[in-house]
Parts: structure tokens; sequence; C-alpha cells
């Protein structure tokens, strides 16, 4: 009786464990999705990055000198400097 006892239980808990690794929170399909995600936040993250980092550059930009300010604001704004013409050409 005894000698039956031990296989069934060690069968019993591969069954278990193998269960586990299936379909328990730790799963191979669980971690793989968490892996996808994580995979999408990185490149969202590096995305994020390089916007940051042009951010960073324009805001460099706009301290050290008015040269951009000026430009934005004839690009953007439409301004004009006092006694300049505008001349638009239209494509």
């Amino acid at each position: 009786m005894r000698n039956r006892f031990v296989p069934a239980a060690l069968i019993t808990l591969l069954v278990i464990l193998h269960g586990q690794l299936w379909f328990g929170r730790g799963s191979v399909p669980s971690v793989a999705k968490l892996q996808e995600q994580l995979d999408k936040q990185k490149r969202s993250n590096a995305q994020a990055l390089l916007a940051n980092e042009r951010l960073n550059a324009e805001i460099h930009d706009l301290q050290e000198g008015l040269e951009i300010v000026e430009e934005r604001a004839r690009s953007e704004l439409g301004m004009v400097r006092t006694n300049e013409i505008l001349v638009q050409i239209a494509k």
C-alpha cells in the first residue's frame, strides 16, 4: 500500500505544478502578456524621452537667445517689426 502512495503523491504534485505553470498567476501566457506590455511601455517611454529632449533644447534656446522668439513670433503670430513689410507668396 505504501509503495503505491508515494508515486501517486508525486504524480499528483506534478499535475498541480504543471497546472500552475500553464493556468496559475505566474503562468507562461501571463508572463508573455506582461512582457508584451513591458515592450510597449518601453517604446512609449523612448518616444516620450525624445519629445522631452526636443522640448528641453527648445527651452534652452528660448532662454539663451531672442532669435528663436523672434522667429516664432513671425511664423506663428504673423508679427513684423516697425517699418517692415510682410510679403507672402501663395503657391
